[in-house]
């Protein structure tokens, strides 16, 4: 629910005013730039290693041929050259395939488990143990809950997608994506409860996940097993091939307006800031990959990554309700709601983890 409001919210800004969510930042203050362009080089270089690390898990447990890190660095290396040899539309529809199969096979393994209703609907209650707040900001930033929200304003300029006319559009695109997003993530999540709960049984590597495919096949056959680990790798390579396409498309227009040069183009994948930006994303980050806990990786980069949603939950409640936007296009009191709702979780989770430490 908040990642819809946020990323809706980036979409009616651009399309309202025909600027990027970056040149909104700008009239913010230097202070919302510079927070960016520190914040985008330390989470490229944690993502890279956690996105290749998801993907390499998924492989190595399919198809243990090589260690994982050398999975992972083939992983990236596929990203980077189908990021720089294709167009826009390649990158649409080789991501469409790879997120039916994951929708597909995964949504599929989770109603094959015929799962206790009564029990998901419990699980819907917020509760937080102690020393949780690391895997709660996992998770929020782990499912697109990063600064790859603010890359869908660059894949609304591919569309063609200009003006306010395609505001309703927008919010079409931008709920039937999320809705497929909780019923992927709740499947991913009943899968994990129904076979692991309970068993003491932890996925801490490519061996955990080597269990679990175990138990699946198992249960329910070696064909079912390979539906699910081939839904787990489209999902885990679907995430690393967004972000290389998109993340660096930020970090161009950063540099623009930082150079304040071609401000009335809109930013290429053939500019040179694009592509540093993929190429960081790529190659320092699988120094990473050598640590002995992928699963750690990936964690840590969730918790970081969730970061940036209070900033622009703060950025939305600022820009939409100025004079910057039309009465028609800025926030309802919903949406404001939600916003400050989302500053007081990420409070509330603060203070909890400030009291636990103490």
């Amino acid at each position: 629910m908040l990642k819809f409001f946020l990323t809706e919210g980036m979409g009616r800004w651009q399309l309202a005013t025909g600027k990027t969510i970056l040149e909104g930042w700008r009239s913010m203050g230097k202070w919302a730039t510079g927070y960016f362009g520190v914040y985008s080089l330390l989470w490229g270089f944690s993502y890279g290693a956690a996105a290749m690390t998801t993907s390499a898990l998924m492989m190595v447990t399919m198809f243990p041929i090589m260690p994982l890190w050398a999975w992972a660095m083939i992983h990236g290396v596929v990203g980077l050259l189908l990021v720089l040899t294709g167009r826009y539309n390649v990158f649409e529809r080789i991501m469409t395939v790879l997120v039916g199969v994951m929708f597909v096979t995964v949504v599929g393994s989770a109603i094959m488990l015929t799962p206790d209703l009564g029990n998901i609907m419990s699980g819907t209650i917020p509760r937080m143990d102690g020393g949780s707040f690391l895997l709660v900001l996992g998770l929020l930033g782990g499912v697109g809950g990063t600064i790859t929200m603010a890359s869908y304003g660059y894949w609304i300029r591919e569309k063609n997608w200009h003006g306010k006319s395609w505001v309703s559009m927008m919010k079409l695109d931008t709920s039937v994506a999320y809705l497929i997003t909780a019923i992927f993530t709740l499947s991913l999540l009943i899968i994990g409860a129904e076979f692991l709960y309970g068993t003491g049984i932890e996925i801490n590597g490519e061996e955990g996940l080597v269990t679990l495919g175990t138990m699946f096949s198992e249960e329910f056959g070696s064909v079912a097993r390979w539906l699910f680990l081939i839904g787990a790798w489209s999902a885990a390579f679907s995430s690393l091939l967004g972000v290389w396409n998109g993340v660096p498309y930020l970090f161009a227009d950063f540099m623009r307006l930082v150079r304040k040069r071609n401000m009335d183009q809109p930013v290429s994948e053939k500019e040179p800031a694009y592509r540093f930006y993929l190429l960081w994303l790529t190659f320092p980050p699988m120094l990473l990959l050598f640590m002995d806990k992928p699963v750690g990786i990936v964690i840590a980069y969730g918790a970081l990554g969730a970061i940036f949603m209070p900033f622009l939950a703060i950025s939305l409640l600022t820009l939409l309700n100025s004079k910057r936007v039309d009465n028609m296009y800025k926030n309802g009191w919903i949406t404001n709601g939600v916003l400050i709702g989302s500053l007081l979780l990420f409070t509330y989770l603060g203070i909890i983890e400030l009291v636990n430490l103490f």
